[in-house]
C-alpha cells in the first residue's frame, strides 16, 4: 500500500491556492470577505487558522482553536448551493496538490464536514 503524502507543507499550499480562488469567486468571495475582511493580513491569519484545523483532521497535529460550526451558524444566511461551489473549488485545488488517493481521503472528510454543516444550518431550528 502506498504511504500517504499528506504533509504540513502541502496543507499550507492548499490553503494558499484554495483561498486565492475563494477570494476571487463571485459569490463565495463576498461571503468570505465580509466574514474575514479584505486585508491580506486577515486572510493570512484565516489561512493559518484553517490550515491548523486541517492539520488536526489529517495529521493529528496543529493547534486549532475554534468552533467551526458556531462560526458558520453566526454567518448571515447564504444559499445552500454554495456548499457545492465550495466543495468544487476545494476538490479542484486538492487535485493540483495531492495524489489521487490523498485527494480522495481529504475530499471525503470535507464532504462529511459540509454535510454536517448543511444539516445544522438548514435543517435544525436555531
Amino acid at each position: 500500500m502506498k504511504m500517504s503524502q499528506i504533509t504540513q507543507e502541502k496543507i499550507d499550499k492548499l490553503m494558499d491556492v484554495f483561498y486565492a480562488k475563494i477570494r476571487n469567486h463571485r459569490e463565495l468571495g463576498e461571503i468570505f470577505n465580509n466574514a474575514i475582511g479584505t486585508s491580506d493580513e486577515k486572510w493570512e491569519a484565516h489561512k493559518k487558522k484553517i490550515g491548523n484545523f486541517w492539520m488536526g483532521m489529517l495529521l493529528g497535529e496543529g493547534d486549532y482553536q475554534g468552533n467551526p460550526m458556531k462560526a458558520h451558524i453566526e454567518l448571515p444566511p447564504f444559499p445552500r448551493e454554495l456548499f457545492c461551489a465550495w466543495l468544487g473549488l476545494f476538490e479542484e485545488c486538492l487535485k493540483q496538490i495531492f495524489d489521487p488517493s490523498d485527494t480522495q481521503i481529504i475530499l471525503q472528510k470535507a464532504q462529511m464536514i459540509a454535510q454536517r454543516f448543511q444539516y445544522m444550518l438548514y435543517e435544525v431550528k436555531h
